[in-house]
């Protein structure tokens, strides 16, 4: 088994093609607390990579889930990052990316982590054309609010101006014109994007 990564909250190994991802335990936390988090944010991804499948937004495929050991079985995704091949075709990206986090608000999904090295380009499954794939929902959660589905587009269009600031904004405008097709509800959240905005730039001040 090969560690392939590892971040705040988890180990990531490739074994025989699969992924297993073990959500370690936090020194910090009271035990009690700790393993109570573990088990509900394990539990908690695994149902929106179901949940992902079910209404066809393309990424991991669930194996299986322990929530006693804290570990998810996953397909592995192969291809190059979005970060790393985003300047060779940026307006048509954009806007895949942005009609994909559209659809998955509509279905109430928040990813809670868009970057584009959460994005990973790979042959679909459906058409065998390249397409976005999206990784790591380890901070995922489901809601319908309007404030969360902007807070989600608010952290992307950060993460594009810090790792791409050569291509950004009109990176961002085609992330947005993506969203608008894919989220019947666009015009709404991203009038609250607005405010959410509003009040980051207030606290920099």
């Amino acid at each position: 088994m090969e560690q392939i990564g590892k971040g705040a909250e988890a180990v990531i190994y490739l074994a025989k093609g699969k992924v297993l991802k073990d959500r370690i335990s936090k020194s910090y936390r009271l035990p009690e607390i700790d393993v109570k988090l573990r088990k509900a944010r394990t539990r908690r991804e695994a149902k929106v990579i179901e949940k992902l499948n079910q209404i066809g937004i393309p990424g991991p495929k669930l194996i299986s889930m322990d929530d006693s050991k804290m570990q998810i079985e996953m397909s592995h995704i192969s291809g190059p990052k979005v970060r790393d091949i985003l300047s060779t075709n940026p307006a048509s990206l954009c806007r895949e990316m942005g009609k994909k986090i559209g659809q998955m608000h509509a279905n109430g999904i928040i990813h809670a982590d868009l970057t584009t090295s959460n994005m990973i380009l790979n042959k679909s499954d459906v058409t065998s054309q390249d397409e976005i794939y999206f990784i790591d929902f380890g901070l995922s959660f489901f809601s319908d609010k309007d404030e969360d589905k902007a807070v989600d587009l608010h952290l992307m269009d950060r993460a594009l101006e810090s790792k791409h600031y050569e291509l950004y904004p009109s990176c961002w405008e085609a992330v947005l014109e993506g969203y608008k097709q894919g989220n019947p509800e666009a015009e709404t959240v991203i009038k609250r994007l607005e405010k959410v905005e509003g009040r980051g730039r207030n606290k920099s001040k």
